[in-house]
């Protein structure tokens, strides 16, 4: 952490270096023993129909291959994906930021002294620390088969464009909350307060609040006095900020009221700031997510199912949530032990990627002999059966 500090790294990355605010070692521990009391992923037969007598097909699932997984700070990670890996019979390559150099190499010592007992290979976990070794690793595309970076936007766009390696991940964590007017007030506010200051540093944490126009007087007040006793500075629309006057709610010392632009909406402040705005209701609501989100995680706050229903339907993100906060989108949370990351593409995984997220699949048939020559399609009369076997 004092290295850290000296280099004057980030606020938002060293508040992801510590280990010890709150309880995030604890919860890095549980992770661990979660993903070990986990079923085994491997092997499992998902999918199964009979061609024809004796001709069987099976969809089985199996390890992707080789992880390279390349982070800035968040120490944990070693001990999450390390956990996954293993679990997932994946084998795999982690490289840490120099940021975290002194929490990598303890960990990562640790991580071989745990294995050097086991049955696992030794090369299963391989741990790199020069950057350079990353350079050459990326250009690997006949032996790594899977990309996973957590960091900065930066870091995350570098990789997706010097990689043709299949690459998992998100470049931001631009999350919203949309406040309905017939939302329940208190939990209206509850929410907003955990998804925005629970951990600010988090990318589930929002970044931006709209509230339907409807409700500027009967929620925003409330809602935005919380935040700003929270120390939230507001990124405001004009709309809102006249709304925000006309109900005397002001900033203070340390949580300003400024006129949002633009470039707001499409930020992830990472710090006590928020970016407000109004909608005309949930039509609204959806299109200004749909167009500056980064298809992570955005809730609505309603007390009608119809108006969630289309709002979940609506928003194309990986989590979408109905009274609920945006920080629960989390693989420790949703039950999966731990996560690789956050995958907000459509392609294989995505959203928080635990066990299931590091499998793929094989076809596997078991015959008798037959010949596809023999079957309609291919020269033959023989019918396919196509029955599908109970598994």
């Amino acid at each position: 952490m004092e290295a850290a500090e000296k280099a004057n790294v980030a606020a938002p990355l060293i508040k992801r270096l510590d280990l010890s605010k709150g309880d995030k070692f604890d919860a890095m521990l549980q992770g661990v023993l979660d993903v070990a009391h986990l079923p085994d992923p491997i092997g499992k037969v998902t999918f199964a129909n009979r061609l024809d007598d004796c001709l069987d097909l099976y969809r089985v699932t199996c390890p992707i291959g080789v992880l390279l997984v390349i982070f800035e700070s968040r120490p944990e990670v070693i001990a999450n994906i390390t956990a996954l890996a293993i679990k997932s019979a994946n084998a795999v390559i982690l490289k840490g930021g120099k940021e975290s150099f002194h929490s990598f190499t303890a960990m990562s010592r640790l991580v071989r002294e745990a294995l050097a007992g086991t049955e696992i290979p030794p090369g299963a976990v391989q741990l790199v620390e020069s950057r350079q070794e990353v350079s050459e690793l990326l250009k690997q595309d006949k032996y790594i088969d899977l990309v996973v970076p957590r960091g900065s936007n930066e870091l995350v766009r570098s990789i997706k464009g010097g990689t043709k390696i299949p690459v998992l991940g998100h470049a931001d964590g631009l999350c919203s909350v949309y406040i309905h007017e017939d939302a329940d007030l208190d939990m209206a506010r509850r929410i907003v307060i955990d998804a925005k200051t629970n951990y600010v540093a988090g990318c589930n944490a929002a970044e931006s609040l709209l509230v339907q126009r409807s409700a500027l007087q009967s929620h925003l007040p409330t809602i935005a006095q919380a935040l700003i006793d929270a120390g939230v500075s507001l990124k405001v629309t004009p709309e809102i900020g006249e709304a925000l006057k006309l109900c005397g709610v002001e900033g203070a010392e340390n949580a300003a009221i400024m006129t949002a632009n633009d470039k707001d909406f499409d930020t992830e402040f990472l710090s006590l700031t928020m970016a407000v705005a109004a909608v005309g209701g949930v039509e609204d609501a959806i299109k200004h997510i749909n167009t500056h989100s980064s298809k992570h995680t955005d809730s609505i706050v309603t007390a009608s199912k119809e108006t969630a229903d289309k709002f979940m339907n609506g928003v194309d993100s990986s989590g979408v949530f109905w009274n609920a906060s945006t920080r629960f989108s989390d693989g420790f949370r949703y039950g999966f032990g731990t996560e690789v990351g956050i995958s907000t593409s459509k392609i294989h995984a995505r959203g928080p990627v635990g066990l299931e997220g590091l499998t793929c699949y094989q076809y596997q048939l078991r015959g008798n002999g037959q010949v596809a020559s023999d079957y309609i399609g291919a020269g033959g009369q023989k019918q396919f059966k196509h029955e599908k076997i109970d598994i």
